[in-house]
């Protein structure tokens, strides 16, 4: 079988990221609305569908099997996304609210939410007739994301932030601080 693989991934002149990298990348880019950098490397096993928005990945960076990126969302170079994490952004390309933007070598760690809108809830009617009140996620660069955190709309992540596995992140991170907890807070700064 590894043969038929490596025969195969010479005829598409990929051999240093192979097939299974040139199927994901080509599953990916059945979208018009999808763009990959060259080097950027997709598991075929994962979801990329940007719904009414566009999803740009830059150099270097991975999402690995399982993960799901959906709608309007922004990676950076040298980041990468591992299994299982969903990430979802709302609206059109160039919106104003609803954007997921994660910069360049940020770290998120399998089964992670990212989720740039909320249910609207007011009392006195269903809630699911009352739509998403979308607001923007910012992961600014150098970022490490525990296992397991979600992140709620309307947050930014400072630069050289860390969050520990299992956070909730509610409200903004300032730059190079660790941050645990749910709702996470921030316990002491990077120095």
């Amino acid at each position: 079988m590894s043969v038929i693989v490596n025969i195969l991934c010479k005829g598409f002149n990929q051999p240093k990221t192979g097939f299974s990298n040139w199927l994901g990348r080509r599953l990916a880019l059945r979208n018009k609305r999808v763009t990959l950098h060259e080097s950027t490397r997709i598991s075929p096993s994962a979801l990329l569908n940007p719904r009414n928005g566009a999803i740009n990945i830059g150099a270097n960076s991975i999402v690995s099997p399982g993960a799901q990126i959906q709608g309007n969302v922004c990676i950076g170079d040298n980041s990468s996304v591992q299994s299982n994490t969903i990430i979802v952004g709302y609206g059109e390309p160039g919106a104003d609210k609803g954007q997921v933007r994660i910069g360049n070598g940020v770290r998120i760690a399998a089964n992670c939410m990212i989720i740039g809108g909320n249910h609207r809830f007011a009392a006195g009617k269903p809630i699911h007739e009352q739509g998403m009140e979308p607001a923007n996620i910012i992961i600014e660069d150098d970022v490490w994301i525990g296992g397991s955190v979600n992140i709620i709309a309307g947050v930014t992540i400072g630069t050289g932030s860390v969050i520990g596995a299992g956070s909730v992140v509610t409200k903004d991170i300032p730059p190079m601080s660790i941050a645990v907890g749910a709702p996470a807070k921030v316990i002491k700064q990077r120095t």
